[in-house]
């Protein structure tokens, strides 16, 4: 089939092989062969694809031996190999900043990145993990930006300033901050709340429960408690409209082996914590994607009922599944990140905290 008439990646053939090599990086299934019509696929597609969704790693892993194209298989293995070399300079550098974070009794845990691909992958070397994310407690804001800048670190977001009072200011108007390192390709994103709208999940933050995570060699790393983690996870896919296969893999991969009971818990436990109905919308399409909700159709059947949710899971995957491209790139590609948190509350104090939320978020990109 050609381009035209594939307005979305569902009438694809390459879109479903990109799931099932994520659902086999973290599912159990058994040794049968997998049998992949090659004919249907165009290759050169599937690659454009896998790269955009960040899960050339995957791919690279899981896809069996001689059922694809040589030039394929090399661009993958090279992406693959390049995405274990930067987990283990990840996990390195993380280890490097937790130990001056700590003689400095600044405390931070570490979202998402190698610890999430630890507690969720068979081979978590395989996650792709662009950034080392950090949250910290507002008031170590200061604190915190110098012992960057003491690790070699230099601030690339916001650009305008470097003052400590332009870094405050844009740090109560955003969630977190960017800082690049010359000596490596990494960039650590330092979080003071784990959400741009203070009221979700206002309650997750730097003092949350916590556990510890073996990542390589004995080191060890700390990152939200199980709940948090439902509850951030969900939320964090549901900002960006779950545009990448990857937060969807990390969501379903992070519930594989877990059982009807405890996945009724954990959304639960969510809406204790504000994720609303983030969180449905994070099992709604990890139900589409990798059956999640394979048998929990009560739970699946309530968060169906509901109008908003509905919504909200067609919009993701509308998004998830359209011709790999970044939103900035589309005319109004954006505009779904701006009005679908409106529906994770029902709450006036929310939705107006939103509106101020987007105008502030807005002022920064425009360095008022």
């Amino acid at each position: 089939m050609g381009e035209r008439g594939r307005n979305t990646l569902q009438a694809s053939a390459e879109f479903p092989l990109a799931i099932e090599c994520c659902r086999r990086s973290f599912a159990a299934y058994g040794e049968e062969a997998w049998i992949i019509e090659s004919e249907e696929i165009d290759w050169t597609r599937f690659l454009r694809l896998v790269r955009f969704h960040r899960i050339e790693g995957f791919a690279w892993k899981r896809l069996p031996a001689g059922k694809i194209p040589e030039t394929i298989s090399q661009a993958l293995h090279f992406a693959g190999s390049k995405i274990a070399a930067g987990t283990l300079l990840a996990s390195a550098e993380s280890a490097r900043l937790l130990d001056r974070f700590t003689a400095a009794g600044v405390p931070l845990l570490f979202l998402k990145g190698v610890t999430l691909g630890c507690l969720a992958y068979r081979e978590p070397a395989l996650k792709s993990a662009v950034d080392i994310d950090l949250l910290i407690d507002p008031l170590d804001l200061q604190k915190a930006a110098r012992l960057l800048r003491e690790s070699g670190y230099i601030l690339v977001t916001p650009r305008r300033s470097t003052s400590d009072n332009a870094l405050t200011s844009w740090h109560s108007r955003s969630k977190e901050s960017a800082w690049a390192i010359d000596s490596t390709p990494l960039q650590v994103d330092l979080h003071t709340r784990v959400a741009d709208n203070p009221r979700l999940i206002a309650d997750i933050d730097v003092h949350s429960p916590r556990q510890s995570v073996e990542v390589v060699g004995g080191l060890s790393l700390p990152t939200l408690g199980p709940d948090e983690l439902f509850a951030y996870l969900a939320v964090h896919g549901a900002a960006s409209v779950w545009y990448r296969l990857k937060w969807a893999s990390d969501f379903a991969a992070l519930l594989s082996g877990k059982d009807g009971e405890e996945i009724d818990r954990l959304y639960a436990r969510s809406q204790e914590l504000g994720a609303g109905r983030a969180a449905a919308q994070a099992l709604l399409l990890a139900d589409r994607l990798f059956g999640t909700l394979a048998g929990n159709d009560a739970l699946r059947g309530e968060l169906l009922r509901d109008r908003a949710n509905r919504l909200l899971l067609n919009k993701a995957v509308a998004m998830i599944s359209r011709e790999p491209s970044e939103p900035t790139e589309r005319p109004l590609g954006t505009l779904p990140m701006h009005w679908t948190p409106f529906l994770f509350q029902d709450r006036w104090d929310y939705r107006l905290s939103e509106i101020a939320g987007q105008a502030g978020r807005l002022r920064n990109r425009l360095g008022f």
